[in-house]
């Protein structure tokens, strides 16, 4: 007996469609984005002023704990998939994924992850209070009992992220269309190709040092313990061999957005295509030798200092190639400033900030003045905030039109580009200076010293969360209610959406014979 599409939750709950699991991906990251916003701002509102004011110090690091660990395995890494399984069959000509039937399941394990996760705050000892790093001993010998809870928790995300790259390997190398070759892909495929290898190369690692802290706390094993001969420090080792690759993760995906979305508003092709591609291969191997300058301080020889201090810096050539790149796009282009194009020019002034406090932080003596200072939280969010949220929110922009067929208000979209961007840079620059000045970070109270830049940031991450708030309501509306949208979307860069992000056929720029 033939059966007609699923109707309600069963449309959702058994869906193999790539369209509808790329957008439930994206609706649970935008769901984790608020609750990780709303723990920050918990943060804030504790450091608005020196003294404990409304949590208590045990509660303040739960939610520095959790604030971390949300925003990038809940918002930042299901927000890019989702893109990935939106975009990639359309991109490179395939009717779907790969793998639908993984696809569904790598999503559905997610909401149960974050459940289990959350649901800790409210179990007796309260929520892990180690920070996202949960560095041991302090995460195995003085944790609370729902660090068990944790652990799962966590195997299940790196469950979920590991089929998601195999699927998305396989749909690339299996499925593009005759004559794609590798090398007239469109730039965000290639960045989520190699993104997915990190993935499948560096989530085990994850599994391997939570599963080594379950048998530390469970069954009686010392693999951190200095008492039973183990080592703290070897934790750092495979935590950081995992978390800075991570960082590429989180990063990589929101070079491919950016590079989409430029050559659309510059109406040029991306200037220098294959170099882009080697520059983001050359990134990912380098991202897997330079863990180490997570750790300047715990005492490793000089000769290792110098090493990974070395190959820290070398990051920053590929990394300026991409900058170079995008800027000589946009050089003499023709450009308009419509929202996705804004978030994108943000994007890449204030991701090279984050770049360049990544330089100062890379100098192994320097490090040990900057080390757990508010100095290094101001240079992650430089690099993640305007890096992966605001690529991802231009992405939406820019692709939301082809997704619901309703165009979005572009009034509405810049109010929300300037109170973002305001409120990003009120809320992180002043912390470049607590930080420089001495502020620990993962503290509840701080000297008076510190408090002006302090009550600044607490002001800024207000008006950043105002402005995602603002973004919610303009997602929904043009969803519901937007006017429609035309086949050429951008006006004047019709056509090129999809054709700037790959190179030109090799014809096009051959000089005409009349010139010879």
């Amino acid at each position: 007996m033939a059966h007609g599409p699923a109707k309600g939750i069963s449309r959702w709950l058994f869906t193999t469609n790539h369209k509808d699991i790329g957008s439930m991906y994206l609706w649970f990251s935008f769901a984790m984005f608020f609750m990780g916003g709303i723990f920050a701002l918990v943060i804030r509102a504790e450091l608005f002023e020196p003294g404990l004011q409304i949590v208590e110090p045990a509660f303040f690091n739960q939610m520095t704990t959790l604030h971390g660990l949300v925003m990038v395995f809940g918002a930042v890494m299901p927000a890019f998939v989702g893109l990935a399984n939106w975009m990639l069959p359309m991109m490179v000509g395939a009717p779907d994924m790969a793998l639908p039937r993984m696809n569904n399941w790598s999503f559905w394990i997610l909401p149960f992850a974050f459940a289990m996760m959350t649901s800790t705050l409210f179990m007796e000892g309260g929520a892990p209070n180690f920070g996202w790093t949960f560095y041991a001993p302090l995460s195995t010998t003085y944790a609370p009992d729902s660090v068990t809870f944790f652990i799962f928790a966590v195997h299940i995300m790196g469950a979920s992220s590991i089929m998601g790259a195999i699927n998305i390997v396989a749909t690339i190398l299996n499925m593009r269309a005759p004559g794609m070759t590798l090398m007239k892909m469109p730039l965000f495929v290639w960045t989520w190709l190699i993104t997915a290898y990190l993935l499948i190369a560096v989530m085990p690692v994850l599994a391997g040092v939570v599963t080594m802290m379950l048998m530390d706390i469970h069954f009686g094993t010392s693999f951190f313990d200095a008492a039973g001969g183990g080592d703290p420090v070897l934790f750092q080792h495979v935590f950081w061999f995992f978390g800075h690759p991570e960082v590429y993760i989180m990063i990589l995906p929101a070079f491919g957005v950016v590079s989409a979305i430029i050559p659309t508003f510059a109406r040029k092709p991306l200037f220098g295509y294959s170099s882009m591609v080697y520059a983001t291969a050359s990134i990912a191997f380098l991202s897997f030798i330079v863990w180490a300058h997570h750790m300047f301080t715990v005492g490793m020889p000089l000769f290792g200092e110098l090493v990974f201090m070395y190959a820290t810096m070398l990051i920053a050539v590929p990394t300026g190639v991409k900058v170079f790149n995008w800027v000589t796009t946009m050089w003499r282009g023709s450009m308009t400033f419509e929202t996705p194009m804004l978030f994108s020019i943000a994007f890449v002034i204030l991701f090279t900030i984050g770049g360049f406090s990544g330089l100062m932080l890379a100098i192994a003596p320097a490090d040990f003045q900057y080390h757990d200072t508010y100095f290094v939280v101001a240079h992650f969010h430089y690099v993640l905030v305007p890096g992966a949220i605001f690529s991802i929110t231009a992405a939406v922009y820019y692709w939301l039109p082809k997704w619901c067929g309703k165009m979005y208000n572009e009034t509405l979209g810049k109010v929300h580009f300037w109170l973002a961007f305001a409120g990003l840079n009120i809320t992180f620059f002043p912390m470049h200076f607590s930080g420089l000045a001495g502020m620990p970070r993962r503290i509840p109270d701080y000297n008076p010293l510190w408090a002006d830049w302090n009550m600044i940031s607490s002001i800024g991450s207000l008006l950043f969360g105002a402005a995602q708030v603002l973004f919610l309501y303009i997602v929904i509306r043009t969803i519901v209610s937007g006017r429609k949208a035309t086949d050429g979307v951008w006006d004047g860069a019709e056509g090129l959406e999809w054709t700037v992000a790959s190179p030109a056929p090799y014809h096009t720029f051959t000089t005409p014979p009349e010139v010879k």
